[in-house]
C-alpha cells in the first residue's frame, strides 16, 4: 500500500465524517466553553501540523514554501477533509477574536471581514471535495450546511441581510432534515445548531422589513437567557434603538401624584423599556434567567441614574435653593433622581426576595441533600438577604422629596416589619439547630408580635403588600415550630439526665487506664489513637535527705595562742635566716 500523497489510490468509499461533531467537541475542549477563540485557533494550528505530518501533506521545506491542494485524485482518506475544516476553523476562530477586538479597536473590523472571507473560501473547497463519490450522503449535507453557515456570518457582517437570510435558512433545513433522519440522541446537535442560527434569522428578517420578528427576538432572548455569538451586541443596540425612538414622543412621567419632565435620553430609553424588563422577569422560566434580567435592569437603572446626577452637577448651588413655591417641595430633577433610586431599591429588593424564595425551597430539601453529599443551604444565608432588603428599604424612608409622604412612609414601615418578620425567623431556626432553646422560643414570640402588627396596621395598603410574603402563612409556621421546638427541648432534657451505656462512654481516657472497662471507641483505629498519656504527668518522689550539724554550737575548741605568738615572732628572723640558708 502506498503512502498517504504519493502515488495513485484505489477508489475506495472514505468512512463517514461528522463535521458538526467534530466542530462541536473540539470547541467545547479547547477553549470556546469560556470563549477563548485564541486558544481555540492555537488548537487548530496545531492539529493542522499534526495532520500534515501524518499524511506526508507538507507545503515544501524550510527553505522553500510549496503550496499543495488537496484535490479528488488523491482523496484516500478522511483525515484530507479534516485538514480543509481545520483551515476554515482556525480562519473562523481568528476572525471571532478580532471581533472581540474590535470593540476597542475598530480597524480590526476589516481584518475580521478578511479571516470570515477566508473561512468561507475554505468551506467552498470542503463542500467541493465532498461532492466525490467517495464521500457519504450525510458527509455532503454537513459539508453543505457548513458551508451555508459560514456563508450566512459572512452576510450577516457585511448587513447584508437578504443574502444572509438566505444562507442560514439553507443552513436550518438541512440540519432539520438530518436531525430527523437520525436518532434523538444523534439530532441533538443538529437541533441545537438550529436553535442558534434561529435568532440570527429573525434579525435579518426584522431589518429586511418583518417588524412582527422583533417580538420573537425578545422571546428568544428570553427563553435562552441572552444571546450569544454576532447577534449579541447588535440585537441589544437593535432593543436600544427602539427604544430610542419611542423616547422622541416621551416628555413627562408621573409618579405619587406629581408630574416631571424627562429631558434626559437615556433616563426616557429606560423608562420606556422598564415594563418590558419587568415583564420579562415575571415570565422568566428559571432563576438563572431571572437574576440575569434583575441585574441587566439595576445595569441600566445605575445608568439612568449616573445621568441624572451629571445633569445636577452644574445646578448645585442652584438646586440647594430651587425650593418651589411650596415649602419643601424639591425641584423636578431632584424629583426625579429619587424616582429612579426608588427603582433601583425596590428592584434589588425583589432581587433579594427571588433569591431567598429559592433557598428556602432548598432548606425544606435540606435532608435529600445532605443524603447526596451536596452542601445545603443554611438560615445564615436567608438572614444575610434579610438585612439586605432592610437595608435597602431604610434607604428609601431617606430619599429627598418623600419625607413629609405619610402614605409612603407607613406603607415602607409596614414593609420593613414583614421582613423583619422573616429575618427573626429564620434567626430563631439558626438558633434550633444548636439547641438553644430558650433563644429560639423568645425570637418565635418576636416573630408573632411583629406579625400581628402587620396584619392590624395593613387595612388601606392591603394592594402595596400583596407582593410581599404572607404574614399569615409565617404565623401558622412559627407556631407549628413552637410545639416542635418544645418538644425537642423536652427530649433533650431527658437525655441529658439519662446514663449512657458503658458500651458508648468516651471519657477522654487512654487506652493505657481502661484495660478494666469495654467501650467503643473508633480513634483506637485511626491516626489520632490515644494510648497512653504523653508527655506523662509529674508524680512525686523521695527528696534527697538534708544534714544539720547541731553539735557545732557545744563544741569547745583547744585554745592556739601559743601558736600564734610564735609565729608573729618568728616573722622577719626567720626571713633572714631563711636568705642565709640557717634552718631552726
Amino acid at each position: 500500500e502506498r503512502r498517504a500523497g504519493t502515488g495513485r489510490h484505489p477508489q475506495s468509499a472514505l468512512t463517514p465524517t461528522a463535521v458538526l461533531q467534530i466542530v462541536k467537541e473540539s470547541q467545547q475542549q479547547h477553549g470556546l466553553r469560556h470563549g477563548d477563540f485564541q486558544r481555540y485557533r492555537g488548537y487548530c494550528s496545531r492539529r493542522l501540523r499534526r495532520l500534515r505530518k501524518t499524511l506526508n501533506f507538507k507545503m515544501g521545506n524550510r527553505h522553500k514554501f510549496t503550496g499543495r491542494k488537496v484535490t479528488e485524485e488523491i482523496l484516500s482518506d478522511n483525515r484530507y477533509l479534516l485538514l480543509i475544516l481545520m483551515d476554515a476553523e482556525r480562519a473562523w476562530s481568528y476572525a471571532m477574536q478580532l471581533k472581540q477586538e474590535a470593540n476597542t479597536e475598530p480597524r480590526k473590523r476589516f481584518h475580521l471581514l478578511s479571516r470570515l472571507r477566508k473561512a468561507v473560501k475554505h468551506a467552498e473547497e470542503l463542500e467541493r471535495l465532498c461532492e466525490s463519490n467517495r464521500v457519504d450522503a450525510k458527509t455532503k449535507l454537513e459539508a453543505q450546511a457548513y458551508m451555508a453557515y459560514l456563508t450566512g456570518m459572512l452576510r450577516f457582517e457585511h448587513q447584508e441581510w437578504k443574502a444572509a437570510m438566505e444562507a442560514f435558512n439553507k443552513c436550518k433545513t438541512i440540519y432539520e432534515k438530518l436531525a430527523n433522519a437520525f436518532t434523538e440522541e444523534q439530532a441533538v446537535l443538529y437541533n441545537q445548531r438550529v436553535e442558534e442560527i434561529s435568532p440570527n434569522i429573525r434579525y435579518c428578517a426584522y431589518n429586511i422589513g418583518d417588524q412582527s420578528a422583533m417580538n420573537e427576538l425578545m422571546q428568544m432572548r428570553l427563553r435562552s437567557g441572552g444571546t450569544e455569538g454576532l447577534l449579541a451586541e447588535k440585537l441589544e443596540a437593535l432593543i436600544t434603538q427602539t427604544r430610542a425612538k419611542q423616547a422622541a414622543t416621551m416628555s413627562e412621567v408621573e409618579w405619587r401624584g406629581r408630574t416631571v419632565p424627562v429631558k434626559i435620553d437615556k433616563v426616557r430609553i429606560f423608562l420606556l423599556g422598564l415594563a418590558d424588563n419587568e415583564a420579562a422577569i415575571a415570565q422568566a422560566e428559571n432563576e438563572e434567567t431571572k437574576e440575569r434580567l434583575f441585574e441587566s435592569l439595576l445595569s441600566e437603572c445605575r445608568d439612568a441614574i449616573q445621568a441624572v446626577r451629571e445633569d445636577l452637577k452644574p445646578d448645585q448651588k442652584q438646586r440647594e435653593h430651587s425650593l418651589e413655591n411650596d415649602s419643601g417641595k424639591v425641584s423636578n430633577i431632584q424629583y426625579l433622581h429619587s424616582y429612579l433610586t426608588y427603582i433601583k431599591l425596590s428592584t434589588a429588593i425583589r432581587r433579594n426576595e427571588s433569591m431567598a424564595k429559592s433557598l428556602q425551597k432548598a432548606l425544606l430539601q435540606q435532608q435529600r441533600s445532605e443524603e447526596d453529599g451536596k452542601r445545603t443551604p443554611r438560615p445564615q444565608d436567608l438572614i444575610r438577604l434579610y438585612d439586605i432588603i432592610l437595608q435597602n428599604l431604610v434607604e428609601l424612608t431617606q430619599l429627598p422629596g418623600l419625607e413629609e409622604d405619610k402614605s409612603f412612609q407607613k406603607e415602607i414601615g409596614l414593609k420593613t416589619l414583614v421582613y423583619k418578620a422573616y429575618r427573626c425567623f429564620f434567626i430563631a431556626q439558626s438558633y434550633v439547630l444548636v439547641k438553644k432553646w430558650s433563644e429560639a422560643l423568645v425570637l418565635y414570640e418576636r416573630v408573632l408580635k411583629y406579625a400581628r402588627e402587620v396584619q392590624s396596621g395593613a387595612g388601606a395598603y392591603t394592594n402595596s403588600l400583596k407582593e410581599l410574603p404572607d404574614v399569615q402563612d409565617l404565623i401558622t409556621q412559627v407556631n407549628a415550630e413552637k410545639y416542635s421546638l418544645q418538644a425537642a427541648a423536652i427530649l433533650d432534657a431527658n437525655d441529658a439526665h439519662e446514663t449512657e451505656s458503658p458500651s458508648q462512654v468516651k471519657d477522654g481516657k487512654p487506652l493505657s487506664e481502661r484495660f478494666d472497662t469495654f467501650c467503643l471507641d473508633p480513634s483506637l483505629v485511626s491516626k489520632q489513637v490515644s494510648l497512653v498519656h504523653f508527655p506523662p504527668g509529674f508524680q512525686p518522689i523521695p527528696c534527697k535527705p538534708l544534714f544539720f550539724d547541731l553539735a557545732l554550737n557545744h563544741v569547745a575548741f583547744p585554745p592556739l595562742e601559743d601558736k600564734v605568738e610564735q609565729k608573729a615572732k618568728s616573722g622577719l628572723t626567720g626571713y633572714i635566716k631563711g636568705i642565709f640558708g640557717f634552718k631552726s
